[in-house]
């Protein structure tokens, strides 16, 4: 009787099997992605916009290489020469305004080069090492570094001159009339006094040198700027030629961490030297102008910024503790100069994240007059925003009156413009959707940008008035359109790809409704040879009454085996729901091979997730681990309510971020996930890095409740289901050190569901098809052997 109790088990689990197969194996998708064919990237095209260049790999080469298509024979892909492409790197070049010439660098030489007629001149060859050659608003004048200051080419004349006179050394000092004597010692006193002619040589000596430095002095009209030993950097000279900018950064303090190496070549454990983790002192700039006209330097001041010293919100989950109402620290990014250099504005950011100043510099003082305030209680950041050293999509107008920026003041990133005399602000683009890489048209009449507004699963690119007005939808492609415009601003060079069609090249006519027309078609007969899913894309309730969005993988109804699986994205603020080819191609292809054994596989774009705007966007500040947390949970019950899943069989597994949901999903809801495999993941944001994490929970020190509640470490007592954790040991971004403290607190709570794999040459994001595979077929054993009914 017991055999046979025994046997019907076995019997089912051998029916599912039959039923349940897959022409696909975790070997047969995580080998060399060379399998899957050749992709391109990296479009640009000739100057003569007849012929487009990309990245490709038609030859199964050991890496990709440089590709070339001609218009005129469309059909015809051919591999650059390496003279070719030599000839195609111009280092530090820059255009004129109207983009009819080009400035570049060969040796120490400035070349120009005529854009129409396909010529090369020399205008300058130079006896040391020289950098941004750069048109000034004249010009006729070309200004360009050298030795740590800036010069200026005459064109007409041939004249170099001078400009800048900085020197990193200390200022001498020149002794003054009525100046203390120098101090001589007993000995020297001594022999002065015996010796009547060695004291009358020493007094003439000084005679003669007061003379010299008197005549020096009222000759040299030359100021020197000395920095005392500090470094400046970004040197730039305003288009009118009156100002130079600098920068000073002061390097934040912090102790960088060690990862060592167990499998370095030499044969003996490395140690490499790695990032600080979050809470060190941020690196701050200085931003120095130095006036041509009136030989003086002087600095940007930002303790008038507007809100300077305001305290952020969550002070107030802090009574018992003073907080000291004072200057914060800002990051200012390099200024900004209108075309004339006439005006300058400047990007500034608060180094605990909750403001971006834009301003406008007034270039005789240094003072700042503010433009634009953003203030955000949890974080400051969105497509075109930039970060820390960077103002993000920020210029001028060709009016050299009005601004344009990025900014999330709507809730979604939008492009405006701004009158910097008025101060009158507009708005270019609204809507919930946002703006991604605006630039103007080389006729200055219109503005060129990518947006989500058709969906936020799409992307498409549009022309627009320059000063607003109606979008023009110049792609069609359902999917992701990534444009390249060609020179000549009468084709467009489109990346596309689809859900589950890798990115092929195509070309269009600058045209609303103009056909595309498809140039390369790199999938291998292998890859096509599989009918790979386009997951549909749902969205489902999450408790708080939000609507989220995932892609969801359904079974054949005869294959379907109850079980679910939910795949977590990494990075947090990352897009992976959408209508295009996903940078997670392996996971995509591993969802494929589950979806095909029975699995219904669910995969969610979370609260903190990129392309939904700012609310989404923050919607884990100080609490991760919070509502991105619970949007899987109320994804397993969308799964049980409305896909026929068996609440007792779900898994969850992710990398990274993912990882670290994982984690908190198996130690914080453990009766909802029943196994869970989580790769690279944070185990306590404590230890991460600071430019990531101060972000969202703001500093250890300053915000403990943020990381107690965050951390996956402190609730690893809550583990009942089934844990596999994987993790390159020399991953210099979430360090090996986090598993390992992990591992220690499982152990000692007396954890035995739990298995931990290590890969010794594998960083952050892993390079050996071996390990992928080795990877990939322990979380299918761990989901096969814990989720199918036995």
């Amino acid at each position: 009787m017991q055999r046979k109790l025994l046997f019907l088990p076995l019997l089912f689990i051998a029916i599912l099997e039959l039923h349940a197969q897959s022409s696909l194996s975790v070997e047969y998708i995580m080998r060399d992605p060379k399998w899957m064919g050749t992709f391109p990237s990296s479009v640009k095209w000739d100057d003569s916009s007849q012929q487009i260049y990309f990245k490709y790999n038609a030859e199964n080469d050991p890496a990709d290489s440089l590709y070339k298509i001609n218009l005129s024979s469309p059909t015809l892909i051919s591999k650059v020469h390496w003279k070719e492409e030599k000839s195609l790197q111009k280092r530090f070049s820059s255009l004129n305004q109207d983009q009819s010439k080009r400035l570049f660098l060969e040796d120490n030489k400035i070349m120009i080069e005529d854009l129409k007629k396909g010529e090369k001149t020399a205008v300058l060859e130079w006896f040391q090492n020289i950098s941004n050659p750069t048109y000034l608003a004249d010009e006729n004048l070309i200004a360009f570094n050298s030795e740590g200051n800036i010069f200026v080419l005459n064109q007409s004349t041939g004249q170099v001159e001078k400009v800048t006179n900085i020197s990193s050394g200390s200022k001498p000092s020149a002794k003054k009339n009525g100046s203390k004597e120098e101090e001589l010692d007993f000995l020297e006193k001594d022999n002065l006094a015996l010796l009547q002619v060695v004291n009358e040589r020493k007094e003439k000596q000084k005679e003669s040198r007061a003379y010299r430095e008197s005549i020096s002095e009222g000759d040299s009209k030359e100021f020197t700027y000395y920095t005392e030993g500090k470094n400046p950097v970004n040197l730039t000279l305003s288009p009118d030629g009156n100002y130079a900018t600098f920068s000073y950064y002061d390097r934040g303090s912090g102790k960088n961490t060690i990862v060592p190496d167990y499998v370095d070549a030499s044969g003996y454990t490395t140690d490499l030297n790695t990032r600080s983790k979050v809470g060190t002192t941020p690196t701050t700039v200085e931003i120095g102008i130095y006036d041509l006209t009136r030989d003086t330097v002087y600095f940007i001041g930002t303790s008038n910024l507007p809100g300077i010293k305001d305290l952020p919100d969550y002070v107030q989950d802090y009574p018992e503790k003073t907080w000291e109402e004072k200057e914060r620290t800002v990051i200012l990014s390099q200024p900004y100069f209108s075309h004339d250099g006439s005006k300058a504005v400047i990007n500034i950011r608060s180094t605990d994240n909750k403001d971006r100043w834009i301003s406008l510099i007034d270039l005789t003082t240094g003072a700042l007059k503010t433009l634009d305030r953003q203030r955000d209680e949890a974080w400051i950041a969105g497509p075109g925003i930039g970060w820390s050293f960077s103002g993000g999509t920020m210029g001028w107008l060709p009016d050299n009156q009005h601004i344009y920026f990025q900014s999330e003041e709507s809730g979604y990133s939008h492009l405006y413009l701004l009158d910097v005399e008025s101060g009158e602000k507009t708005a270019l683009t609204s809507g919930a959707y946002e703006v991604f890489d605006p630039f103007i048209s080389k006729d200055k009449k219109s503005w060129y940008l990518t947006t989500s507004e058709v969906d936020p699963g799409e992307r498409h690119f549009y022309r627009m008035p320059l000063m607003g007005g109606k979008m023009e939808k110049l792609t069609s492609m359902t999917g992701n359109n990534e444009v390249t415009l060609s020179p000549d601003e009468k084709k467009l060079a489109i990346l596309y790809s689809y859900s589950n069609k890798p990115t092929e090249l195509y070309v269009q006519d600058n045209k609303v409704g103009a056909n595309p027309i498809q140039l390369t078609s790199g999938q291998s007969d292998e890859f096509k040879a599989y009918n790979w899913r386009d997951p549909e894309i749902i969205r489902f309730t999450a408790e708080d009454g939000a609507q989220v969005p995932a892609r969801l993988y359904t079974p054949d109804p005869a294959k379907k085996n109850g079980a679910a699986v939910i795949f977590v994205h990494g990075a947090g603020y990352l897009q992976n729901v959408h209508k295009w080819w996903s940078s997670y191609f392996r996971e995509y292809m591993f969802h494929n091979l589950l979806t095909d054994l029975g699995y219904t596989v669910l995969d969610i774009d979370y609260r903190a997730s990129a392309g939904y705007g700012r609310d989404w966007r923050t919607g884990i500040y100080r609490h991760m681990g919070g509502k991105d947390l619970s949007d899987q949970v109320d994804g397993a019950k969308y799964l049980v309510a409305s896909q026929g899943v068996d609440a007792d069989r779900i898994g969850i597994y992710g990398g990274s971020y993912g990882g670290f949901i994982t984690l908190m999903a198996l130690f914080n809801t453990p009766d909802v996930f029943k196994s869970g495999a989580a790769l690279r993941s944070v185990t306590d944001w404590a230890h991460y890095n600071h430019g990531y994490t101060s972000n969202i929970l703001n500093t250890p020190e300053e915000d403990p409740i943020a990381y107690r509640r965050s951390g996956p470490i402190y609730f690893a007592e809550g583990l009942k289901g089934n844990l596999l954790m994987a993790h390159g040991m020399v991953d210099v971004n979430v360090h090996f050190q986090d598993v390992v403290r992990l591992s220690q607190r499982l152990i000692e709570l007396g954890k035995d569901n739990w298995e931990m794999a290590i890969y010794p040459v594998e960083d952050h994001g892993f390079v050996e098809p071996s390990s992928w595979t080795d990877e990939y077929k322990r979380i299918l054993k761990l989901f096969n052997t814990t989720l199918i009914e036995d």
